[in-house]
């Protein structure tokens, strides 16, 4: 089933295009997404895996993000999901390009309790991918739960994947996106709440601004990003958790087991 497309309509594909961001319902059945959850929550429990565990409870970025990067190298279910051809086809619809390969995979929790904002933020800048290329770097955001503004849902900006050359932002020490050089024109105020029923997913390129709210339930948020990249996209040499073992020249394109080509 996973292995079964979703054909977008060609509003969708322009919405992406024009503004860098588009939410999409309804990309799991029933059935799928009692699976996702459940592969999750085996894998956020899991110990001594091949993903890695970004922070620990307690720490301050626990606080934003109970985040495991690279699930789908800890279980088998999870790598259904995430090396399915389903969400990369949706992808290569939404940009049109040739080949997408898979960067990473990050679950992503907001926990309960005293639960933070992820801040306004551009992906990109966090990413090993020469500043030269264009925009070629992307993510789909699946909600393995119900969300809106009380659980952590997600904000996009229309229109802010053309900024370029801003500086990542520290999503523990709040600091404000909006007031770096050539982002100061930016109205935070067209931001599009993004709620959503569990099985739906919004996709943006790596460069939109996005945010997302802080948890104020008593039960966790789940999420699960993927990170895609076009066919050919190129190594920056910049430290990431994902690449820094790799020994890699500046310049490759990404390629290997770990970075497989999904569509």
């Amino acid at each position: 089933m996973l292995n079964s497309k979703i054909q977008l309509t060609n509003e969708q594909v322009r919405f992406y295009r024009e503004n860098g961001f588009v939410q999409i319902d309804n990309i799991l059945s029933p059935e799928e997404l009692a699976e996702f959850r459940q592969y999750m929550d085996e894998t956020m429990h899991s110990e001594g895996a091949r993903g890695l565990q970004t922070s620990q409870t307690g720490a301050a970025y626990y606080k934003v993000l109970n985040q495991r990067v690279n699930t789908w190298r800890d279980h088998g279910g999870m790598a259904r999901f995430v090396l399915g051809e389903r969400f990369a086809d949706m992808g290569k619809q939404l940009t049109g390009f040739d080949g997408i390969r898979l960067f990473h995979d990050h679950a992503l929790l907001k926990m309960p309790g005293d639960s933070k904002v992820t801040p306004w933020h551009q992906d990109r800048p966090y990413w090993p991918v020469k500043e030269t290329d264009p925009m070629v770097a992307f993510s789909i955001w699946i909600a393995l739960d119900d969300v809106d503004e009380n659980n952590g849902c997600m904000m996009f900006v229309p229109k802010s994947q053309k900024i370029r050359n801003l500086k990542g932002v520290d999503l523990v020490t709040p600091e404000d996106i909006f007031q770096q050089e050539g982002a100061k024109d930016v109205d935070r105020n067209t931001a599009v709440i993004c709620r959503m029923k569990a099985g739906s997913c919004t996709f943006h390129d790596g460069m939109t601004f996005h945010f997302a709210h802080a948890n104020k339930t008593d039960k966790p948020r789940r999420a699960m990003a993927i990170v895609f990249l076009k066919d050919g996209t190129t190594y920056s040499g910049a430290r990431h958790v994902c690449t820094d073992d790799l020994d890699w020249e500046i310049g490759v394109p990404f390629h290997g087991g770990l970075n497989p080509k999904l569509a």
